[in-house]
């Protein structure tokens, strides 16, 4: 998954010893931020829709809730925030200080652990409460295709400088898994190494919205179940995708560009979503290059959303510890498990630390959180996505660094960071600002617009109800090897 949580396409090491997203524009705490945000943001969340007023005071969100977006939102950012920067140290440590880089837990994992809680606690209340589907999928490319295509861009024209990865086909296979984003259940590489997990994303918005147009939305804790169930099967059975080669690429882009238009354009729209949520579910567990690892995912982001029920009080609580007890015992005697972070202590402390990490956000929702942190939050997409690319060109002007001096390698990784934050505040502010503003402009026009059929209402989330992230699946850049001998699959 990542130069410490190699992902299945890279060749680990199998040695257990061995030691190895979106961020939507959150409601900032300061008063002049907050001026920034859209002003159906800054309302109570029961003022936001004509509709909060006829809901059932039972599915009415908590105080904690119906408070100013600005406070109610922030430690969701802040989550996203503490995600990414995990992930950006997971990257940054074996390449730079790798003696600081610690073994007893995953940070990768962890960050994307976090994100896909996130995720699932956001993505689904959402599309109940807001807009139709046809505005959220406008929504949806905009904030997630302008940044990404932009990346695969930079990546490809340096290529004749830093080589794009070999996990990247070289044929018409990955231009269809990148058009679709369904690179990692497709079993194709991203041509950036953190690609990998908006994967999960996608298949996670196929599957939500086909449950809410079949009204099935609401099960979220016996899907969450379902999945943990499945990711230990699994994993007991295969190894690896059963559907091979080039042509699951293929037909899910020329299934997904139907199926989407379908759904946006209003046309047999709760048929083509129902075909895509099969689709996304069958190529997760079929085609994916580790299967119970994309169960677990979409296990996890139920459960994030089971436990945004309980809290408004229409669920329960107990199906999201069957799922984490089922998750964390899935990789144990998985047949595809040789990784140092699927080890029983390590995996049982990367899921506690994330589990703990989410419920300590929770317990703060409603207060002010560090501006900082919040703020890594608003620009997490962006840090994610390009914090990859950016680290190998560095390193590739650097040279290894991992023998050099402590205060030099502290100095280049100063520099780094500094690099990375602000190329990652650049891309936010030049490319993901202004294609959300202008996705929320075309998908307000769109909503506006009564679809007719009781499927029409589905998602249009607001700025500050995002939940996207990325990952890491990335290794040692080329030309870099780990000094220590711990597992790293190398490139």
């Amino acid at each position: 998954m990542s130069a410490a949580a190699p992902h299945p396409d890279a060749t680990a090491s199998r040695a257990p010893a061995a030691a190895s997203a979106q961020a939507p524009a959150p409601a900032p705490t300061s008063a002049s931020a907050a001026a920034q945000t859209p002003a159906a943001a800054q309302t109570p969340a029961a003022a936001q829709t004509p509709a909060a007023a006829q809901t059932p005071a039972a599915e009415q969100a908590p105080v904690a809730e119906r408070t100013p977006a600005s406070t109610r939102l922030a430690w969701l950012d802040a989550l996203r925030g503490i995600g990414a920067l995990a992930v950006v140290a997971e990257h940054l440590l074996p390449w730079f200080l790798p003696g600081l880089r610690p073994y007893w837990f995953n940070l990768g994992v962890y960050g994307i652990l976090v994100f896909f809680l996130v995720s699932g606690y956001i993505i689904p209340t959402s599309l109940e409460r807001h807009g139709d589907v046809r505005a959220f999928w406008i929504s949806r490319f905009f904030r997630l295709y302008p940044l990404y295509l932009g990346v695969i861009v930079a990546v490809l024209a340096l290529s004749w400088w830093v080589p794009v990865r070999e996990a990247v086909p070289r044929d018409g296979s990955a231009v269809a898994a990148h058009a679709t984003m369904l690179l990692d259940v497709v079993s194709v590489g991203g041509v950036a190494d953190t690609m990998w997990t908006l994967s999960y994303e996608m298949v996670f918005y196929l599957l939500v919205t086909a449950l809410f147009l079949t009204r099935g939305h609401d099960r979220s804790g016996l899907l969450s179940m379902l999945f943990a169930v499945a990711a230990v099967v699994v994993g007991l059975i295969v190894s690896g995708a059963v559907l091979k080669g080039a042509w699951p690429a293929y037909v899910s882009c020329a299934v997904f560009v139907v199926g989407l238009t379908g759904v946006v354009a209003g046309r047999f729209r709760t048929a083509s979503a129902c075909v895509l949520g099969v689709m996304a579910v069958v190529l997760l567990l079929m085609s994916s290059r580790v299967p119970w690892l994309g169960a677990a995912v979409l296990a996890v982001m139920f459960a994030g959303t089971a436990v945004h029920r309980w809290e408004r009080g229409t669920g329960r609580l107990w199906p999201v510890a069957v799922t984490a007890a089922l998750v964390g015992i899935a990789p144990l005697w998985a047949i595809e498990s040789g990784w140092w972070w699927v080890r029983a202590d390590v995996w049982f402390t990367t899921i506690a630390l994330a589990g703990a990490t989410f419920a300590g956000g929770m317990a703060l929702r409603g207060r002010r959180l560090p501006r900082v942190l919040v703020w890594f939050g608003l620009i997490s997409y962006s840090l994610y996505l390009v914090h990859h690319p950016v680290l190998k060109y560095f390193v590739q002007v650097s040279g290894d660094l991992r023998r050099a001096e402590a205060p030099y390698q502290l100095a280049m990784i100063a520099l780094a960071l500094a690099l990375l934050v602000g190329v990652s505040a650049l891309t936010y502010w030049y490319v993901e600002r202004p294609m959300q503003d202008l996705g929320r402009r075309i998908s307000r026009r769109y909503r506006d617009r009564p679809q007719g059929g009781a499927d029409a209402r589905v998602a249009g989330q607001g700025a500050g109800d995002d939940g996207v992230l990325g990952q890491q699946e990335g290794q040692v850049p080329d030309r870099v090897r780990d000094h220590v001998g711990q597992g790293d699959a190398l490139r």
